[in-house]
């Protein structure tokens, strides 16, 4: 709230400059990160505040906008208070960026409430405040080929021989904790990316091994790469199969209809070469490797590189639409069990929040607003009567 002061210009009338508007918070993909690890250390974000207005009709600065990196391949799912989660976006490309929570509008100088009849105005509007929303994100790493098998099958062990990628390698099995992505050359101008899940156990689509963690990474690549254990007898392989088959597709029954190789590895070890040739008379698409020797690597490359062309392209979800169902003007009025009423509403309550309840005249433009809106005559329509107790958002009043 501010007057025009100018020399020989006696009661130059309102001269109160607006508040500047609220930063908003973004979330952008960027193929600088790989992780979500360091929203471990920091999970409350802020936008910067607008700036006050100022004297002579001066309008304050807007904050600045708030945009938080994500690696390529984060789900963003947004709750509000009271409301059910909902997924908003869905990062798949880098650059990309979604609006996860809009600044406040800046509140309106003392000018602006200037009338004919009222023309010195003694109250200017309070800023609205911006959304709060809770967020969960979710990384689905983005590959071409997901290789899939029982623990110590030794898919990481293949990982590191076609590309540059550098897993643990033990001989006991989970030794690899977390998923592992490499790029595969396979010549100067085609590549492709891997990813290495950790091992899938029976139960793991229910959290068993913590393949509940996991199987949401092979949802985006294109093939699955089914990795056999060639140290094993022919029974076990075979059951093997079948566990890691029906983890699929109790998580997702569409992972089953991606394209997927076979391969046994370990080749270099003689029961694996008869396990081979025994599967092969069953299906004759069976492929075998060894990572220590080399053997039907090279061979292998050229077929996951020929099916990832040949392969559709993964489908992704499907942000949902934030859509009211409720008009943006409607409110409610119920009666809490201890006699007072509750208003409740996103206009009452916005319009409640930006009042400054100091000032006598603004607190009279905030009671036209209500009957204006309608509030007034629901509160008579359910019985309020002179000294019962109004609540809207925060704010308490007495009903008079």
């Amino acid at each position: 709230m501010a007057w025009r002061r100018e020399k020989y210009i006696p009661k130059g009338g309102p001269a109160g400059g607006d508040g500047g508007h609220g930063g908003s918070i973004y979330v952008e993909a960027t193929p600088a990160l790989s992780t979500l690890v360091e929203f471990r250390l920091r999970r409350s974000f802020d936008a910067e505040s607008g700036k006050n207005g100022g004297t002579s009709n001066k309008s304050g600065r807007s904050g600045e906008d708030l945009t938080i990196a994500v690696p390529v391949g984060t789900l963003v799912h947004r709750a509000y208070e009271g409301k059910p989660e909902a997924l908003i976006a869905d990062l798949a490309v880098s650059g990309e960026r979604a609006l996860v929570a809009k600044g406040g509008r800046g509140g309106l100088g003392n000018q602006h409430f200037a009338t004919s009849v009222r023309q010195a105005p003694r109250y200017a509007e309070k800023g609205e405040p911006g959304e709060h929303c809770t967020l969960r994100l979710e990384l689905r790493l983005l590959a071409d080929c997901g290789i899939v098998g029982v623990p110590n099958a030794g898919k990481s062990t293949l990982l590191s021989v076609v590309s540059a990628a550098r897993p643990k390698i033990a001989d006991y099995p989970f030794t690899t904790v977390e998923p592992q992505l490499g790029v595969v050359r396979v010549s100067d101008e085609e590549s492709f990316v891997i990813v290495d899940v950790p091992g899938l156990i029976e139960g793991a689509h229910e959290g068993a091994g913590l393949g509940d963690r996991f199987l949401r990474h092979v949802e985006r690549t294109r093939i699955l790469l089914h990795l056999l254990d060639g140290a094993k007898s022919l029974e076990d392989m075979l059951h093997d199969k079948a566990t890691i088959e029906g983890e699929l597709r109790a998580w997702n029954p569409s992972l089953l209809e991606k394209p997927m190789l076979t391969c046994i590895s370990k080749l270099d070890l003689p029961e694996a070469r008869a396990r081979l040739a025994e599967l092969r008379e069953q299906s004759p698409d069976v492929h075998g490797i060894s990572a220590v020797t080399g053997e039907g690597v090279q061979n292998l490359v050229y077929t996951i590189a020929r099916a990832i062309e040949e392969a559709p392209e993964p489908t992704h979800p499907e942000p949902v639409a934030r859509i009211d169902l409720v008009p943006r003007n409607a409110f409610s009025v119920e009666r809490a069990r201890d006699g007072s009423f509750v208003v409740s509403g996103e206009r009452v309550e916005r319009l409640a929040s930006m009042t400054n309840f100091e000032s006598d005249e603004a607190l009279a433009r905030f009671e036209r607003a209500l009957e204006r809106i309608g509030v007034e005559r629901r509160l008579r329509e359910m019985g309020a009567v002179e000294g019962d107790t109004v609540r809207i958002g925060s704010y308490e009043f007495t009903y008079s």
